[in-house]
């Protein structure tokens, strides 16, 4: 671990790992995606839901398989689906002590939108803490795990791949950082398509509390 002493950058995906996946904030929004399709498509839940779960599997994000199959509006379904209840997130102030501590610039890196990103690092305390926002929008909609945004976000914000850190509960994600020359966080959770590759070379470090493993890393010598 003493590796990550000399990172300069830190890459944080937003959703399940800036706060804990069993907030089941994610569960909303996924309701919201299949409320989206149902009337978008005119069609049941039930099928909406199917479709839902295609699109996640074929295209990395419901949103992608939209765009391709039904020309939609992307803010439109964006606005829509994050338009969730977080009253129930806490304050984290070991996660805001933690990363406040940690050397080098921080960033998010999300499949979902800015205002969302903003939207959950306030309510847990953290919206000063971070160098810049990489959203979906930022990648013209492409998302992890493509390389494309990867691309994208190292050349928006002046990245050197070898000194940065992505951190991930989609393991799957972590495969284009690490193809990079970045190093690999994966947060452990029990979601099977999250955990799918879990085991993989790709993968340098796992953790199930984001707070404590910075802390580690805060605390080396």
């Amino acid at each position: 671990m003493k590796e990550l002493k000399t990172t300069r950058y830190w890459l944080f995906d937003l959703d399940n790992t800036l706060y804990s996946g069993e907030t089941k904030v994610f569960d909303q929004v996924d309701k919201k995606m299949s409320s989206f399709i149902s009337k978008k498509l005119k069609i049941d839940i039930e099928e909406a839901k199917k479709i839902q779960k295609k699109y996640f599997h074929l295209y990395s994000t419901t949103l992608n398989g939209m765009i391709k199959h039904h020309d939609i509006d992307a803010e439109e379904f964006l606005e829509f689906v994050h338009d969730v209840d977080l009253n129930f997130l806490d304050k984290d102030e070991m996660l805001k002590k933690e990363l406040k501590n940690l050397n080098g610039k921080k960033f998010i890196f999300t499949n979902g939108s800015r205002s969302h990103a903003n939207n959950v690092i306030k309510r847990i305390g953290i919206e000063d803490l971070f160098d810049g926002i990489f959203d979906i929008t930022d990648s013209n909609y492409i998302p992890k795990p493509m390389v494309d945004p990867y691309n994208k976000i190292i050349e928006k914000y002046r990245l050197e791949p070898e000194y940065c850190v992505f951190i991930e509960d989609i393991a799957r994600n972590l495969k284009p950082a690490h193809n990079l020359g970045m190093k690999t966080v994966w947060i452990k959770n029990d979601e099977p398509w999250a955990a799918k590759y879990s085991d993989s070379e790709f993968i340098n470090y796992k953790t199930d509390n984001l707070a404590k493993f910075l802390k580690e890393i805060n605390e080396l010598r």
